[in-house]
């Protein structure tokens, strides 16, 4: 297991550049549209894994109600599996809670799935699988 990214949830993702490239002098790698995740996503790439600034682009979605209810933050913690659905049946056997019993993929071919903050502590886990 490896970590992928941190998610920060943002009402702005051009003032949120801001503080991150300009004041942090961090890197933006790419800023794009997911029509499919109704958001748009800042990749700022790190030496071990990347931070990602997510704004919600339909305000019905998910993550449009996260960020009402929570405001701008920390908004999940990524780590990259080699075979998501041996640990989604390993999580199951166990118990833990899933907000996708099955694996989204992405354009890309990245698989991935969401662990409900319930089981783990507060703190919304996603698990992503890479093409090989």
């Amino acid at each position: 297991m490896r970590f992928d990214h941190l998610a920060i949830v943002v009402a702005d993702l051009d003032e949120a550049m801001a503080f991150w490239r300009d004041a942090l002098g961090l890197t933006v790698g790419e800023v794009a549209e997911v029509p499919q995740e109704r958001a748009a996503i800042a990749f700022l790439p790190l030496e071990n894994g990347e931070i990602e600034l997510v704004q919600p682009t339909d305000q019905e979605s998910g993550l449009a109600r996260y960020l009402a209810k929570r405001g701008p933050g920390m908004h999940h913690i990524c780590l990259e599996v080699d075979d998501l659905d041996a640990m989604l049946q390993r999580l199951q056997e166990r118990g833990v809670q899933l907000i996708n019993p099955e694996p989204v993929t992405k354009a890309n071919g990245v698989r991935y799935a969401f662990i409900h903050p319930k089981s783990a502590f507060g703190v919304l886990v996603e698990l992503y699988q890479k093409p090989h």
